[in-house]
């Protein structure tokens, strides 16, 4: 068994019966900065996705632990509990919930160990779009949903504002010191006072999006953070904005995995490992320097070393069972 903060073993994710992941195997530690690259459609955000819990992915073999506790076994918001956070690519708007309103009750919930009332089974109406994405706030949120249908935006602001909706008591919750805290980390991201009482995500810029992504992830503190495209759709202004915000949390207490396409966030989030993901498997890994290599060459020559893979799933781990007896055999006895 590996041993880590968030270890992912020989994961395998299929969507309508299609598999996408093929045998993901990915160790994360605390004090750890992860870069996981690849084109589109290797399945990088099914990853992220079938992490999260939503109900679309469905795992059909593999383990995934989270500080040595199952995690497929648990909802959405308890793994969100538990210490994993995902920042989504494309939140969903949220009319007439503030932005305000929506992390003190996402804090209070995580502060309380509980959710808000409303949901079934101890699990709540989460904030979900109108596609049925049903977990897009759960794993940043503490929320989770036991529908896969979008509540109206009436419903879902009922749920945050009214009297009463947080069960239990207010215990451990500092409301001035909350208040504190949201203007210290906006304040880190550039944000204006004015941001914090606008609808969460409606009519906000991309890159109002992603440092609002940033803000839930900076309030709720989690072990391990998933940010999947953090640099998308986003100018170089934008980009180092949130890539500063981010940098401000790096520390020993928190792991995170950067999924991108390009090194445009690299180069001010330096990460420790860089993977490279190709029809669904891990297959490259190494240090900064991969990603220099795949912004000189692309992915073209990836595909090529790995294009038979995708005919012959054998073929993959064949490959690597002989890369790693070939350097057993060329390492220099003890």
């Amino acid at each position: 068994m590996l041993n880590g903060d968030l270890v992912i073993e020989d994961l395998h994710v299929s969507i309508e019966g299609k598999e996408i992941l093929r045998g993901i195997n990915l160790t994360i530690n605390k004090g750890e900065v992860h870069a996981l690259m690849g084109p589109n459609g290797s399945g990088k955000s099914t990853l992220a996705y079938a992490l999260a819990g939503h109900p679309k992915y469905i795992i059909t073999k593999g383990k995934v632990t989270l500080k040595g506790e199952n995690l497929l076994t648990m909802s959405a918001d308890k793994r969100a509990r538990l210490g994993l956070f995902l920042a989504f690519q494309y939140p969903s708007a949220v009319p007439g919930v503030s932005v305000a309103n929506f992390l003190r009750s996402a804090v209070r919930a995580k502060i309380k160990g509980s959710s808000i009332s409303g949901g079934g089974n101890g699990s709540v109406t989460a904030l979900a779009d109108a596609e049925g994405e049903a977990v897009q706030r759960s794993a940043f949120a503490s929320m989770a949903t036991n529908s896969t249908d979008a509540p109206t935006s009436t419903a879902t602001a009922s749920v945050v504002r009214r009297p009463g909706a947080m069960a239990g008591s207010d215990s451990g919750f500092n409301p001035r010191e909350f208040r504190k805290t949201l203007k210290e980390k906006m304040a880190l991201l550039k944000m204006d006072d004015s941001f914090s009482g606008r609808s969460l995500n409606d009519g906000f810029s991309g890159g109002e999006k992603k440092r609002a992504e940033i803000l839930q992830m900076s309030l709720l503190k989690p072990e391990i953070a998933i940010l999947d495209e953090p640099d998308s759709g986003l100018d170089i202004d934008a980009i180092r904005i949130v890539a500063e915000g981010v940098n401000a949390l790096l520390g020993p207490d928190l792991g995170v995995l950067i999924i991108t396409h390009y090194q445009r966030i690299l180069n001010y989030i330096s990460p420790d490992h860089v993977h490279v993901m190709l029809n669904g498997r891990i297959v490259e890994s190494g240090g900064a320097e991969l990603v220099q290599e795949l912004e000189k060459n692309g992915y073209e020559g990836i595909r090529a070393r790995y294009a038979e893979d995708s005919i012959d799933p054998t073929n993959y781990q064949e490959r690597k069972d002989n890369e790693n007896g070939s350097a057993d055999s060329a390492a220099p006895a003890a």
